[in-house]
């Protein structure tokens, strides 16, 4: 290991989390040499979800100074050379600039549901169904506000595309990314030019001093060169100057394509499930949806494949709330726990509960969801006046909560006949062994793989992808790479639904379904 660091052949991944960032070295063989992290939390500041532009960049710096310092612990060697980096990030948002490249608004981020009305239109405009959290609906949610700054515009990306532009200088965004920027067309790879010319003459009125696509970035497909980390990208991301430039940089790509590529789930007719703040899946498609479905998102995979996506904005959030409440009460009472040992028995106490529920119902919503017509959230807990309220139905609500607003979406995949035939689960959500990989099964009726890379999630995905573009051999596709060289022989383990947690939560399901007018009333009176 020490040699592979020293030779400079390791392999940088970074993605930025909404609660952690996260990098990730990998040797030849895919697997990690070693990782970094650094917490963070986005901030909720005048009615929107963001991260200051200071923290953005500490927080890179930071992460690879943990990565740094781990390695000379681990291998008593400073990191100087790499052979590829790849960045990767929560997708979607606003992060508009000027010619200077300034930023001209705080980051949106993809929690924020404030763009209803402009996703609705664009949505009719192009008979596609256009999220609230994607750039487009962003940006022309600030037309339609008659937000001063947008005449200033120079260039729109997402976070990924920022990160990458500090290392390389380049404007340019990976295809999968790109797609939850604005639709993409399957055959040209690139924006759709006629969504992008119905969106230009839309606008067109307000006599700005650009076109849609000369503020876009462009569009690559996993395997393109990138870009070369520069000397300026090079100290910015390791201020102590050892780090060389030079190496290539792989298309920076969002959460859900690096989830793609960690599970091998970018073929038609595989998937995945990505748990962690958020929590969403992603199915490769073999043909269209038969009409459009505000529910369900359509962005592609790294390569440019059509994919069908859930995404929920909520997910463990208000897990990590309770379990902090018990360990802040498990401390009132004298007693020192470990957190990730809370969360163990937790999860696998969750397991003995009623498979219905036991007549508890709970929100998870710390913000809107879309997918069920919120434009805010409340996390709420309900329970009947006869539920059995004990702590195995409470977690095994808690942990439905997790993933009730994806079954809700999910079953329109199920009414178009979507032929999946894997489905990956990675995330936290999964680390616990029987617990939530059981109740997706049953949640999505469908099989569902872990593999022990399940816990490494994006950063190890985009370190791939990067991986990818330095050793591919010409003609080598990357469903060909991924399935021959990085998962053959990988350990896994596959679950089939039980038919009585199947039950269970298709139960559940409908005291959720009954219960979310008290939801819409909450977001309506409690302000």
């Amino acid at each position: 290991m020490k040699e592979i660091i020293e030779s400079g052949k390791a392999i940088l991944g970074i993605e930025f989390g909404s609660t952690r960032i996260k990098g990730v070295l990998i040797g030849p063989d895919f697997s990690p040499i070693a990782s970094g992290s650094h917490e963070w939390e986005n901030d909720y500041a005048d009615g929107v979800w963001t991260y200051s532009e200071e923290a953005i960049r500490n927080g890179f710096q930071a992460c690879y100074a943990d990565l740094k310092r781990n390695v000379e612990k681990t291998y008593d060697v400073t990191l100087t050379r790499l052979a590829g980096i790849g960045v990767s990030a929560m997708m979607h948002g606003y992060l508009p600039f000027n010619d200077r490249m300034e930023l001209l608004t705080p980051f949106r981020t993809w929690r924020n549901t404030t763009t209803a009305e402009a996703a609705e239109k664009l949505t009719k405009l192009f008979s596609f169904n256009m999220p609230q959290r994607w750039s487009l609906s962003h940006l022309y949610q600030a037309i339609l506000n008659g937000e001063t700054h947008v005449k200033d515009i120079r260039f729109l990306t997402t976070l990924a595309g920022w990160a990458h532009y500090w290392l390389t200088g380049e404007k340019v965004l990976g295809i999968g990314d790109a797609s939850g920027m604005m639709p993409i067309d399957p055959e040209t790879k690139d924006y759709d030019a006629r969504m992008v010319a119905a969106f230009d003459a839309l606008v067109a009125p307000k006599g700005y001093p650009w076109r849609l696509k000369d503020i876009l970035p462009r569009v690559l497909s996993a395997g393109e060169n990138a870009g070369f980390l520069t000397p300026e990208g090079a100290l910015l991301l390791d201020p102590e100057g050892d780090l060389q430039s030079g190496c290539p940089v792989c298309p920076p790509e969002g959460d859900a394509g690096t989830g793609m590529a960690a599970t091998n789930s970018v073929r038609p007719r595989t998937g995945n499930v990505s748990a962690g703040t958020s929590i969403f899946s992603m199915i490769v498609l073999e043909k269209p949806f038969s009409r459009v479905y505000p529910e369900i998102d359509v962005v592609t995979t790294p390569t440019g494949m059509p994919v069908g996506m859930v995404h929920c904005n909520s997910c463990s959030s208000d897990i990590n709330a309770w379990v902090s409440l018990f360990r802040e009460f498990a401390e009132t009472m004298g007693l020192q726990v470990d957190t990730g040992d809370i969360y163990t028995k937790l999860f696998k106490k969750a397991m003995e509960g009623d498979p219905s529920g036991g007549g508890l119902v709970s929100f998870n919503y710390l913000a809107g969801e879309p997918v069920t017509g919120l434009p805010e959230g409340r996390p709420m807990l309900l329970r009947q006046p006869d539920a059995k309220m004990n702590l195995a139905n409470f977690m095994r609500v808690q942990l439905y909560a997790s993933m009730e607003t994806l079954k809700y979406g999910m079953e329109i995949m199920n009414q178009e006949h979507v032929a999946i035939d894997q489905v990956f689960g990675h995330g936290g959500l999964f680390k616990t062994k029987g617990v939530a990989q059981n109740l997706l099964a049953a949640a999505i009726h469908a099989p569902v793989t872990v593999m022990q890379t399940a816990g490494e999630g994006g950063a190890w995905g985009i370190a791939l992808l990067a991986a990818y573009l330095v050793n591919r051999e010409a003609g080598e596709s990357l469903e060909d790479y991924l399935q021959n060289r990085v998962f053959a022989g990988m350990e896994q383990q596959t679950v089939q639904p039980d038919a009585g947690d199947e039950k269970g939560f298709d139960l559940y399901m409908r005291s959720f379904e009954a219960c979310l007018p008290a939801q819409h009333a909450a977001v309506d009176s409690w302000k």
